[in-house]
């Protein structure tokens, strides 16, 4: 079974229904780890030795937060700059992380349409995370398609956002039991 690391940063969870909802429906799954970025370092000082520990114990990483202004909030931004250092996860000697998964597992506030050439944003989902995908290449991770509640922002949407976080469950149970090639191929299929 492999082992899952979600790192979660939300900077504003007490307004979150999606994600608290996301967060609780894997905290005591057993073979994850949920690690609130926010919650471990409220000083922003992040312990870069625990952190690549974390990576270099578990299998499968995931970035779970709310897409702001078309990125990550700050926090997994400085843990990618810190943590992820050449010689570690690239460069000379920087394999410690090759052969483990990436997946993202975000919120947006606009539909799934307005993710489109011809939506709101003009772009698909998949253009503004492209920061990511290339953080995999370069560290060597495999990048999984992402896990996507988009429309975060209706109104009476709790049943949905239950529906989410189920199928959010769901995902990460059969990612731990995925021991082949065709992970991407599962989660595209589900």
């Amino acid at each position: 079974m492999y082992k899952i690391l979600v790192l979660f940063a939300h900077p504003a969870l007490q307004k979150s229904l999606a994600h608290k909802s996301l967060f609780h429906e894997i905290k005591n799954i057993e073979g994850i780890t949920c690690h609130d970025l926010y919650d471990a370092y409220p000083d922003s000082f992040i312990d870069i030795k625990h952190e690549q520990t974390l990576l270099l114990n578990h299998d499968i990483i995931v970035f779970q937060f709310p897409l702001y202004w078309y990125s990550c909030p700050a926090i997994l931004k400085e843990w990618q700059d810190l943590v992820l250092e050449h010689g570690f996860a690239y460069g000379e000697n920087g394999d410690k992380l090759a052969g483990k998964k990436l997946m993202l597992a975000i919120s947006t506030g606009g539909s799934a349409n307005s993710y489109s050439d011809s939506g709101y944003n003009e772009h698909d989902i998949s253009e503004f995370l492209l920061p990511f995908s290339q953080m995999s290449k370069i560290c060597n991770l495999e990048y999984l398609p992402p896990f996507v509640l988009h429309d975060i922002h209706k109104r009476h949407e709790s049943p949905r956002i239950a529906r989410k976080a189920t199928e959010y469950r769901q995902q990460l149970l059969m990612l731990q039991q995925t021991d082949d090639g065709s992970v991407a191929k599962k989660i595209e299929g589900n």
